[in-house]
């Protein structure tokens, strides 16, 4: 029987007078590989914090096993200022520099006169030097600078970058110094909040090849499913308050979740069709006991009513709400863009983008590949604003209207509120701005509030609603998915499938980008390759184009 590391006991908890789970108990064992699902809003990090012990809960138990050590990745880690990548990723176990200036200042001491000449002193010292290099190989400080080393090499962060300063780093870059500093720790439990956000392709290959080889229990919250089909081990879905936990990976879960809810559904209609017989036979009883004075018919009422009482009630299957996502388009020129021999200089002399040739025709849906800082979302705001290219030229079809998804949300003012936003859009009156914005689940108080102070998921929405409002029929999206739960992913894919017209998309999104697009174009040393098919057509594709070494 595998050793179990924590035990959650029917807990409950409520943040800010809100009621965001009662009765709910997990357990978690050693070595299982945990993807951690649900809606926006669900509670899972909540959840996660609890379990890290960052958050009390309000009632139930929790059992952690003796010398349990977990450690967890927030969503938006924040690095101290001022440091290089090396010098960070060093402080993961702060004991060991610890250790080392102790174990060096004893050394110092064995080396002053007044304790070599003195048995008595030096064996003293000689004692703590001793119990301190014991300590020393417990944490295995030997090999702990080299540890750091590959396990940053491991993710994609090689020596190349390690005198980079925090400060520059992007936010996925970020994320992997922090999840290299978990690493190193070597917890017994690693929580992992979305720490495939903001990462490349090959960051994301990287971080899926180490989870999967991890030796102790991970749980992962996380909206890419290709990552949660790779590694997990269990799905666990989180939803109106609600634990269930599922064999398998996401494609197991996905499939046995959709088995679950048609037999639910079934039960519920068999069992709701049995409860309107009973409940029509007791009407006839009771009518007939009111006509004429029966003992009998009376009993028979009162025994099928606690018939009723004592059948255990199947659930109707509750329906996750979606927003409900229009993208129409309509048929322009058949030929959409054409980028000829098109060169991106800044002012500072770095050229990002050098000749590049990029035919995108009617009805085709293109994915936009590269590593971070390749170029691509300059490459689009290049087809925003074709005048802005250093050289070459950018030609748009004379009946192509374009819709732009920024991955920064720049096309939203912070400062407005919803309905002011929707109304700039389109002229539409306030009475159908709210009536628009309730279709992309946006409450009455939220469409009230400035835009900045919503969620990373609701901004993203927010721009989706605009982009159906300007009616185009091209879209350049720019990592459409980031910040997007997996159900409004999924009505995304389905709206781009049903599109009318052109789609050039960013996305690391592996599992989107299977779905979505029948063309991968490569942005990488400047320079564009095309390949046919989805993402993993592309990785094949990619893989044998690599050469040999022999």
């Amino acid at each position: 029987m595998a050793e179990i590391l924590l035990n959650l006991d029917g807990i409950g908890i409520s943040l800010a007078g809100k009621q965001i789970f009662s009765d709910l108990s997990w357990e978690l064992q050693h070595k299982q590989r945990v993807g951690l699902v649900g809606p926006n809003g669900a509670g899972k990090s909540t959840l996660m914090k609890i379990m890290a012990k960052e958050l009390t809960i309000d009632s139930g138990n929790i059992f952690r096993n003796s010398g349990l050590t977990w450690s967890r990745l927030e969503q938006e880690p924040a690095l101290p200022p001022d440091r290089t990548v090396i010098q960070e990723a060093m402080t993961a176990v702060p004991q060991v520099a610890e250790i080392e200036r102790q174990l060096e200042s004893l050394e110092q001491k064995m080396g002053q006169s007044e304790i070599y000449s003195d048995p008595s002193a030096l064996e003293k010292v000689m004692q703590k030097h001793e119990k301190l290099l014991s300590s020393y190989e417990q944490w295995d400080g030997a090999r702990y600078a080299s540890n750091v080393r590959e396990t940053l090499t491991a993710l994609g962060l090689d020596a190349r970058q390690w005198a980079t300063l925090t400060d520059h780093l992007s936010g996925g870059q970020k994320k992997l110094i922090m999840l290299a500093k978990l690493l190193v720790q070597e917890p017994n439990l690693l929580l992992l909040d979305e720490p495939d956000n903001h990462l490349d392709l090959p960051a994301k290959r990287n971080l899926e090849k180490i989870i999967r080889g991890y030796g102790g229990c991970v749980v992962i919250i996380s909206h890419d499913r290709y990552l949660l089909d790779g590694f997990a081990t269990h799905i666990a879905e989180l939803e109106n308050g609600r634990l269930t936990i599922y064999q398998g990976n996401y494609s197991a879960y996905a499939s046995e979740r959709e088995i679950r809810r048609l037999r639910q559904q079934q039960l519920y209609a068999a069992q709701q069709k049995e409860i309107a017989q009973i409940e029509a036979a007791i009407k006839r009883f009771e009518m007939w006991a009111s006509m004429v004075v029966n003992e009998r018919h009376i009993k028979q009422a009162r025994s099928r009513r606690k018939m009723l009482e004592k059948m255990d009630k199947v659930e109707r299957v509750s329906e996750t709400k979606r927003m409900k996502l229009n993208l129409a388009g309509w048929r322009g020129s058949k030929k959409v863009i054409e980028m000829v021999d098109v060169t991106k200089q800044f002012e500072n002399g770095r050229t990002l983008l050098q000749d590049l040739n990029l035919t995108l025709w009617h009805g085709e849906r293109v994915g936009l590949v590269g590593p971070n800082g390749a170029g691509k979302s300059v490459m689009l705001k290049q087809l925003l604003d074709p005048d802005s290219v250093t050289s070459g030229e950018i030609k748009i079809g004379p009946s192509i209207k374009i819709g732009y998804y920024s991955q920064e949300q720049e096309t939203l003012d912070n400062s407005r509120d919803l309905i002011s936003e929707i109304r700039q859009t389109a002229p539409v009156s306030r009475e159908t701005a709210v009536a628009y914005l309730l279709r992309f689940l946006f409450t009455y108080d939220q469409m009230q509030q400035p835009i900045g102070k919503l969620s990373g998921g609701e901004r993203s929405r927010l721009q989706l609603a605009k982009l159906v409002l300007q009616k185009p029929n091209m879209l350049l999206l720019d990592e459409p998915t980031n910040n997007l739960d997996i159900p409004a992913i999924e009505v995304l894919e389905q709206t781009l499938d049903e599109f009318v017209g052109t789609v050039l998309v960013i996305s690391h999104d592996r599992y989107f980008l299977d779905k979505v697009v029948d063309k991968i174009v490569e942005l990488q040393d400047g320079q564009l390759t095309e390949f046919l098919g989805g993402y993993t057509d592309y990785l094949g594709a990619a893989h044998s184009m690599v050469p040999s070494v022999n």
